[in-house]
């Protein structure tokens, strides 16, 4: 019989994994923002795949407050651990969701957890409710928070022929002077991404359009 998911179970699984020697260079690659476990992503997908196995998932009803409460913990590896967990429920995530998505890639924020809710999650959510998902996305465009920002140019991404141009462009004109890093390399990195569907489109749109030069060189990086 299955453990029901509570929180200090999650504990009972990571914290025997802590290992202060990894713990200090993975705090340092993410600028010491975070403390670490020191669980590296190989081990804590495995861990995470034993809670899955082991524990029944929390009802649909219940999963913001188990992700948010994962999320309230200093460790970063849980906030990853709640990130995996709301993914599980993809299949079930609706329009109304995208507002919880926007809280936590407000919360706590970084390239790492934002680039792995944008492109995938709030992706998803978009990709079947197209029309009003959208709607959404050109807010979060406007938003005044950066991270939100980067979410919505990142979430297509994946998309490649269902890619809406119209969209993906308007989003990359508002923030494309912006002195933001991380918008900066977002922009290119869609781009980069979207040309390998249609690189005559990019190239075009580059060439016809101010962009900062990393956004520029991140764009072009795999055209000869």
């Amino acid at each position: 019989m299955k453990k029901e998911w509570t929180i200090e179970q999650v504990k009972g699984y990571m914290e025997p994994r802590r290992n202060d020697e990894n713990a200090i260079p993975m705090a340092k690659y993410m600028k010491s923002h975070f403390p670490f476990l020191g669980i590296k992503t190989p081990e804590r997908r495995l861990l995470f795949k034993r809670m899955t196995t082991e524990m029944e998932l929390p009802l649909y009803e219940d999963m913001q407050k188990e992700v948010w409460a994962l999320f309230q913990l200093e460790e970063r590896e849980y906030h990853y651990i709640g990130i995996e967990l709301l993914a599980k429920y993809k299949n079930q995530l609706t329009l109304e969701d995208l507002t919880f998505c926007q809280r936590l890639i407000e919360t706590k924020s970084w390239w790492d957890s934002v680039d792995s809710i944008a492109p995938k999650i709030v992706g998803d959510i978009v990709l079947a409710n197209r029309i009003e998902g959208e709607a959404v996305m050109i807010e979060w465009a406007k938003s005044s928070n950066m991270w939100t920002n980067r979410a919505s140019i990142l979430h297509q991404l994946k998309y490649k022929e269902k890619t809406n141009e119209e969209l993906l462009f308007a989003t990359i004109e508002r923030h494309a002077v912006s002195k933001e890093f991380f918008l900066q390399k977002s922009i290119g990195w869609v781009l980069r991404e979207y040309a390998k569907t249609h690189p005559q489109v990019v190239q075009a749109f580059v060439g016809s359009h101010t962009l900062a030069p990393l956004s520029k060189r991140e764009a072009l990086k795999h055209f000869k």
